[in-house]
């Protein structure tokens, strides 16, 4: 007859010879090569006044916060997804777009805004576009309802000169950028 406590025995596996392996937890990223961080500031500096100086010819600013942003994740991080320009300016120009439209039905305003911004981030989902920075441009739409063919045409431009100032940088390091287009 056997006992409960054999039955246990033998249905409980024998402990390995080996100790499970420790799970590793990520560190903080590696240091980058000082090259590396002095072609990513200049690239990421001359972009946004680039900015400056074509807002000041066209007496519209083209250098808003998230456009500040993209700028860090294209020098900074190019690999990333969020850096691609399928997101910088898909996901860009779709947030802008989702902002007018919650302006359209709601007006402007702060509770429009907070609306704006989540909205934002399903459709960057949606349209397999993410960018972070993408969610504060909704965000100024929905806050400023700026005229939307000026905002949307000088954002595109913006976006469009972001992008080219990551592939200079690429050049520049000899990295790939974009990693794919669209």
């Amino acid at each position: 007859m056997t006992t409960a406590a054999q039955t246990i025995e033998a249905t409980t596996p024998a402990p390995s010879a080996t100790a499970p392996a420790p799970v590793r937890r990520p560190g903080p990223p590696s240091r980058p090569r000082p090259l590396a961080v002095l072609v990513a500031t200049g690239t990421s500096t001359a972009a946004r006044l680039l900015l400056v100086a074509l807002g000041t010819v066209l007496h519209h600013p083209l250098l808003i916060p998230p456009l500040a942003a993209s700028m860090a994740l294209v020098a900074a991080s190019p690999d990333l997804p969020l850096s691609q320009p399928r997101s910088v300016i898909g996901g860009q120009l779709l947030s802008a777009l989702t902002g007018f439209a919650v302006v359209a039905v709601a007006g402007p305003g702060l509770w429009s805004a907070a609306v704006a911004g989540g909205l934002a981030l399903g459709a960057m989902m949606l349209a397999r576009a993410p960018h972070s920075p993408a969610a504060a441009t909704a965000v100024i739409v929905a806050l400023g309802s700026p005229p939307f063919w000026t905002f949307t045409g000088l954002l595109a431009v913006s976006c469009v000169l972001l992008v080219a100032a990551g592939r200079l940088m690429a050049r520049a390091t000899r990295r790939t950028y974009p990693v794919y287009w669209f």
